[in-house]
């Protein structure tokens, strides 16, 4: 998946994964995958994508500083 700002582009397959939770097993409707990245350039971003009763039933790309993504890495 892509996303683009202004300034940056954020993509999963040029992306390093640095870590992956994993809520569920697949096919439930509640279970979910939350991904985070780090891009060449050293940019943080975390990809989501769930079941359609999940928190997370749209694909989404969330950009983080890496201060938040200390704190996500550390909290998951």
């Amino acid at each position: 998946m892509v996303k683009k700002t202004k300034t940056k582009t954020f993509d999963t397959a040029t992306a390093t994964l640095v870590k992956k939770v994993t809520v569920g097993v697949y096919g439930d409707p509640a279970g979910y995958e939350m991904t985070m990245y780090q891009t060449p350039e050293g940019d943080y971003f975390l990809y989501t994508f769930g079941g359609e009763a999940s928190e997370y039933a749209e694909e989404k790309i969330t950009t983080y500083s890496k201060a938040n993504a200390k704190k996500w890495l550390e909290e998951n």
